[in-house]
């Protein structure tokens, strides 16, 4: 009954989320927008998660994934590579995530390596602005600093941008889902809990947090060609800023870092926030933030999804599960 009740409750969320545009004016409505930025945070703070909060790896450099999505998408319609149409086009969108993950292996593997912590986060956020300091050099291949335009009198709704978010979304909280109950997320965890017992139990560090951080990337450059696709004009000013790395992390660490359900709460509930302060308090939008940090770290320091009551064993019977399902597979 718990298992049925488990797939139900997301089914029939997720059914009522995709009747919204149905049920109100979608051209005019706040609420159809808002959920369409948080379905894009969504994408974007699963994929942060998965390597921070099951990896133990903090990145800073989710923009540049977020970005090269976006530029890619439009590199690929604007020269017409792929011929398959562009607009939604599921072709171009893959295409969009699959560069970001190539170069989340070329940068992952030097850095994962070597550093770890701080060093690791500063070493992203150096990467990802110095992909910003070559698109803003690009000259006519990526626009320079004005950017690439794209032709928006394809735009007729947006109520497939509405649905292509809500589908993406669900996507990368089924990613994180399936990755962390299979044997992939035990050697995550473990990692996250302890490197040198995970390694001296048979697991392949950086294997697994390359992988992490590679689909990390895929998940967050499909969300940047989403949005791509949104703004009709990708420039450094708009799809590479700090913005898209700071924001998913305030959102995680809101909703519950390490957990499935956190980063869909953190998503949902800072991007009303937000909405609500850009219309009524636009000087106090930090403010705010800032205070929500300090509210959740205070009194709830799981997260708004430490609310619910929830178990996770520790870092040791982790490692121990990871190598009791080698020795069976073996």
């Amino acid at each position: 009954m718990k298992k049925i009740k488990c797939i139900i409750i997301p089914v029939l969320t997720v059914l009522i989320f995709a009747a919204v545009p149905l049920a109100v004016d979608a051209e005019r409505s706040f609420l159809v927008f808002t959920l369409f930025l948080s379905f894009c945070y969504i994408v974007l703070t699963q994929a942060w998660n998965l390597v921070a909060g099951y990896t133990g790896q903090v990145s800073m450099g989710q923009h540049a994934f977020f970005g090269l999505g976006a530029y890619t998408t439009a590199l690929i319609w604007l020269h017409d590579i792929t011929k398959t149409g562009y607009f939604f086009d599921p072709v171009t969108i893959i295409l969009s995530g699959t560069v970001p993950v190539v170069l989340a292996v070329i940068i992952g593997i030097p850095l994962l390596s070597r550093l770890k912590g701080d060093y690791f986060a500063l070493g992203t956020l150096g990467v990802g602005e110095i992909i910003k300091v070559i698109f803003v050099k690009g000259g006519s291949v990526t626009g320079a600093s004005d950017g690439l335009h794209l032709p928006s009198t394809v735009y007729s709704s947006i109520k497939p941008y509405y649905w292509t978010g809500l589908l993406l979304a669900v996507f990368a909280t089924a990613v994180v889902y399936f990755m962390i109950k299979s044997r992939i997320g035990l050697a995550l965890r473990a990692i996250r809990e302890d490197e040198t017992s995970a390694s001296a139990h048979g697991i392949n560090i950086l294997k697994y947090k390359v992988l992490a951080f590679a689909v990390g990337a895929f998940m967050a450059g499909v969300c940047g060609s989403l949005y791509g696709i949104y703004l009709f004009h990708i420039n450094p000013d708009s799809v590479l800023k700090l913005d898209w790395t700071l924001y998913p992390i305030l959102m995680c660490v809101i909703g519950g870092t390490g957990t499935i359900i956190g980063p869909v709460i953190g998503a949902f509930f800072m991007t009303l926030v937000f909405s609500i302060t850009d219309i009524y308090f636009v000087q106090l939008h930090p403010v705010m933030a800032g205070l929500l940090i300090i509210i959740v770290m205070k009194f709830m320091p799981g997260g708004l999804a430490g609310l619910i009551k929830r178990k996770s064993a520790p870092g040791r019977k982790l490692i121990g599960l990871f190598s009791f399902s080698l020795s069976r597979k073996s």
